[in-house]
């Protein structure tokens, strides 16, 4: 079963004020969706600090909390929204779950071996990084996995190429590329015939009719 962390939680007051007073004390607003009713409380800025990391993605949340509406809930983290400059978490979405229900998530490509096709001068270039699976919560894995070992010059390998868990079901389209190995001189071309196009682009001749314009007095 997937380990669950436990997150203290409590009971907010909305509005601005409120929030900004929370954030000074070392709090952050957060709501949770998809219980009963939507619930606005609070948690500890540096537990969201330590958790909203890639080591804690897909992470099941315990709420423990005073309040009966809250205690003993098992919630997901969806969303935390930083401030721009200092990075300071200002605000986290929680999605309550039921632990026998299917749930979606995205999780992580892991590509595993290095492709032959680099020895023989191609160049690797990775196109997903993440696909959304469907399972149960205390099933989510860490990552899903593709052996690429055997990729040539040319050859790529897809979204249905990839190692499910047992009891997973792909939602992400199989024929979307995972990674592909491509000839070296195939990108050396790309970046060449883009650089022209791009420097035409930069400064456009002007219209006959803006030349023929008297200046302004």
């Amino acid at each position: 079963m997937k380990e669950r962390i436990e997150l203290t939680a409590d009971l907010r007051s909305t509005g601005k004020a409120n929030s900004r007073a929370l954030r000074r004390s070392g709090k952050v607003p957060a709501v949770i969706y998809g219980s009963s009713q939507n619930e606005n409380f609070y948690v500890e800025e540096k537990a969201i600090k330590k958790y909203n990391t890639r080591a804690y993605e897909n992470a099941l949340y315990t709420l423990k909390s005073d309040s009966k509406n809250l205690n003993s809930l098992v919630v997901l983290m969806k969303d935390v929204t930083v401030h721009p400059v200092s990075q300071k978490p200002l605000h986290v979405d929680f999605f309550a779950i039921d632990l026998k229900k299917p749930i979606r998530v995205f999780v992580e490509v892991r590509l595993e071996g290095k492709p032959i096709g680099i020895s023989e001068g191609g160049l690797l270039n990775v196109v997903t990084r993440e696909v959304e699976i469907e399972c149960l919560p205390t099933e989510i894995p860490e990552a899903v996995t593709a052996d690429i070992s055997e990729l040539g010059v040319g050859q790529a390998v897809h979204v249905s190429n990839l190692n499910l868990p047992s009891g997973s079901k792909m939602i992400s389209l199989g024929h979307l590329t995972v990674a592909v190995v491509n000839k070296e001189e195939e990108k050396a071309t790309a970046i060449t015939e883009a650089a022209p196009a791009a420097a035409g682009k930069a400064a456009p001749a002007a219209s006959p009719a803006a030349a023929k314009a008297p200046a302004k007095k």
